[in-house]
Formats: structure tokens, sequence, C-alpha cells
């Protein structure tokens, strides 16, 4: 059993993951019916997922491209 919850791992790798080149965000979510830290990449550039570790904690790290994350506009629907 990891020594820190997947939240606190989350919690003390979210800015070093986030340094990453291409990293546009950072979450949990569950792979393989099992909980994992997911990477979200703006493309899938082999720089940035050479960068992104496999496990962190004991737990398996995903990468996912979703292309850019912004904020909605107060006039997207």
């Amino acid at each position: 059993m990891p020594a820190r919850t997947i939240e606190q791992a989350l919690d003390a790798y979210v800015d070093s993951l986030m340094a990453i080149p291409g990293v546009v965000g950072v979450a949990i979510g569950r792979c393989d019916d099992a909980p994992c830290i997911r990477v979200f990449l703006v493309d899938s550039a082999a720089a940035a997922r050479a960068k992104i570790p496999g496990r962190l904690d004991g737990y398996p790290v995903r990468a996912e491209v979703t292309g850019p994350i912004r904020p909605r506009g107060a006039g997207d629907t």
C-alpha cells in the first residue's frame, strides 16, 4: 500500500508535472479500474511524454492528449 493517498501524491507532484512543457492539466482518474494520476497534454509531442513518469508514489500515471484547455467565457455555451 502506498505511503500517501493519491490526493497527497498529486498534491506533491502537481507543480513539477505542470512545469513540463506541453502539460495543460493533471487530475485523479481511473485506469484499468484502479485510481491513477492523469496528465493532460496539448499535443502528442514525444518530448513531453518522455518527461512524464510511469508511476508516482506507487500510483500509475497516464498521459492523454486533450489539446489546449481554456476557461469558459461568459458567452460560451
